[in-house]
């Protein structure tokens, strides 16, 4: 029998003590929210143009793809806290990048050559690299917590990938603030500042979500 076949058995045939597994992460989802949502709002907060923004094309594509970011680590995430369950396939987790290129490539074809640089760097990397870590380090806490209601076999991978889904919560609410919309400064910086969350992530849970 193989381990993760064998850690399956146990954890099925262990008594059900405390909430489900789905409750679990329902208040874990509301807290990193929740948390996530207090620190911007008491640090940054949405940009002044917001509603004004919010009508452009390059603006509104922010969320969408932090929002399939979110989307796509937490259905991994949920499937790797219980051993032998049915997951997506890891491709699934390329879908929010995949957008990302495609519209860099749509945003090279559009712009002019002298400006492709000046678009990437924009004006707030520094920001971007200290506000999306801040925002997600709640996250990464209350996804940890949660892992620990699960018996995930790779805690070290469960936790990245609790640091991916933190950091896609905490990329939505700082393109708020963001007033560099490109797609080519968005495909630098974010992933740059969701990275240290998922290095956050695997060194939590390799330590605490470990069996």
């Amino acid at each position: 029998m193989k381990t993760e076949d064998l850690i399956a058995a146990l954890a099925a045939d262990a008594p059900r003590t405390g909430p489900r597994l789905d409750t679990v992460w329902a208040v874990a989802l509301a807290c990193a929210g929740v948390l996530a949502t207090a620190v911007f709002f008491g640090t940054i907060g949405p940009r002044a143009d917001f509603w004004s923004a919010a009508q452009t094309v390059r603006f509104d594509f922010k969320f969408v793809l932090t929002g399939v970011l979110a989307v796509t680590s937490f259905l991994m995430l949920r499937a790797l806290a219980v051993p032998g369950a049915n997951r997506p396939h890891w491709s699934v987790l390329a879908l929010a990048p995949a957008l990302g290129i495609g519209a860099v490539l749509l945003e090279l074809f559009v712009l002019p050559a002298g400006a492709w640089q000046m678009a990437q760097t924009g004006k707030n990397a520094l920001v971007c690299l200290t506000y999306i870590p801040l925002i997600g380090l709640a996250p990464v806490g209350a996804l940890i917590l949660a892992l620990r209601r699960g018996a995930p076999t790779r805690p070290a991978l469960a936790g990245g990938i609790a640091g991916l889904l933190a950091g896609g919560i905490a990329a939505t609410l700082y393109a708020a603030h963001c007033t560099d919309d490109s797609p080519l400064f968005v495909m630098t910086w974010y992933p740059i500042a969701i990275a240290m969350l998922v290095a956050l992530g695997a060194i939590l849970g390799r330590i605490f979500a470990r069996w």
